[in-house]
Order: C-alpha cells, then structure tokens, then sequence
C-alpha cells in the first residue's frame, strides 16, 4: 500500500502520509486504512492523526520520535496482516429546502439552468461518501454530488450561514458544522447537530460512513430542530 505513497514532512512535527492528487473511494480507504494501523500499533510519540480525502497528516513530539523513524514504522505496517474495517453505517438526514434555510436555492438553479426544486431533487436523491472533517469543527466533506449540481466557487464569500447548511461549490458537498462565512451555495440545511464538543465522539458521523437527505417542511424542520437542541437524535441510521 505505501509503495506509492508520498511521505511529505510537515514542519518538525507533522508528516503527511500522501496516497494520491484526486478525490476517489481506493484513495481515501487507503488513508483509512493506515489511520486504523495507526490506532491499532501505538507510536510512542504520535499525537493525532488527521484523514483526508487523499492523505494522513500523523501529529508526532519531534523530542520522542523522528520523521525518518516515523516513516519507517509506517512503511512496516505492509507486511503486517490488514486491520479489519468496522462495517460502515447508513445516515438518513432530515433536511429543509424550503425558505428561510435554503438561502441560495434559487441562485443555483438559476446559474446551472435547473428548476430550485429539481435542483432539491437532485441533491436529496444522491448518496454520499464521508470522507472528511474540514477546517471548522464538524465540517462534513462529502463525495457523490450529482454531476448536475456542478458549480463553481463563489467570486465573493457571502454572509455567515447557520450551522447544519448544506452547502456544495466545485464539485464537492458538505454540511457546515458551525456558522461561519462561505465560499459555498447554501441549498438547504438540516436540524441535525453534527459536532458537539460535550459528547463522546463530538462527531457523530465516522469518516466512511454514508449519507442521504430526507426533505422535510419548514414547520418540521422546527420541531426537529428543538429536539436535537435538546440532546435527541434526530438522525437516523438505515438498517
């Protein structure tokens, strides 16, 4: 497996593990996969690691561990048997299109020449791929957004959008897990809180996992969204 992969030191404390330059299910299973090896073989010295779509950043203390021993540990670990994948699990997440949450609806559909509800349509009927936490707490990076809904970044960040947004721009989707400001279009959002720094995990969707949206009305968007405020689940797993 890391024959091919690209060790690129980070600073004196950081290695990025690299196993390719795209988006793609192998790549990130192969990210996963070390992550796993990482956690099932502590490193004395290795502090967090951190998966994304096509690498493994490893967090490591320079005053207990070497880039180069680092690397060489992790070069071990292909010949040592594969450590087995907990099954994935299958997310049914309720999701508004309707005003007031889905701000740039209308927006898209007018710049990709599609009606605001086949646009709804079209993102709620895809599945997709976790494969990554992002730069912002509970930033859910997701693959399988329907070639339709391709659209460019903004040219302008636009204003703050809540948390829970489900946002999409250059081929990519994601949820937002806090409010902040975006380059991203806003279709939707949904009552679900992703991350919660008082649970254990604070994230409640893995890396691996698979998602779909459940349209639901405004006035049930309001009532789910008072029970997650109030610590219950509002998303469900598919059996």
């Amino acid at each position: 497996m890391y024959r091919e992969a690209r060790f690129l030191p980070a600073g004196e404390s950081a290695l990025v593990v690299e196993f390719g330059a795209r988006i793609d299910p192998a790549l990130n299973d192969q990210v996963r996969a070390l992550d796993r090896a990482l956690a099932a073989n502590p490193i004395a010295g290795v502090v967090e690691t951190v998966p994304t779509y096509r690498s493994l950043m490893v967090h490591f203390d320079p005053r207990l561990l070497s880039t180069a021993a680092l690397v060489e540990r992790i070069r071990s670990f292909e010949a040592e048997a594969p450590i087995e994948e907990k099954p994935p699990r299958h997310w049914l997440i309720p999701v508004c299109y309707e005003p007031p949450y889905a701000e740039d609806l209308s927006e898209v559909a007018a710049a990709l020449g599609l009606s605001a509800p086949r646009v709804a349509e079209l993102h709620a009927g895809a599945t997709y791929r976790v494969y990554m936490y992002g730069f912002a707490p509970g930033y859910v990076f997701l693959g399988g957004l329907p070639v339709e809904l391709a659209i460019s970044r903004r040219p302008q960040p636009r204003p703050p959008v809540p948390a829970g947004s489900l946002l999409i721009a250059g081929g990519q989707a994601l949820i937002a897990g806090i409010s902040m400001p975006t380059g991203w279009y806003n279709l939707g959002c949904t009552p679900t809180i992703l991350f919660d720094w008082k649970r254990d995990p604070p994230a409640s969707i893995d890396i691996g996992d698979t998602v779909q949206f459940e349209p639901v009305e405004a006035a049930q968007f309001a009532t789910l969204q008072q029970a997650a405020a109030q610590g219950r689940t509002v998303a469900r797993q598919k059996a």
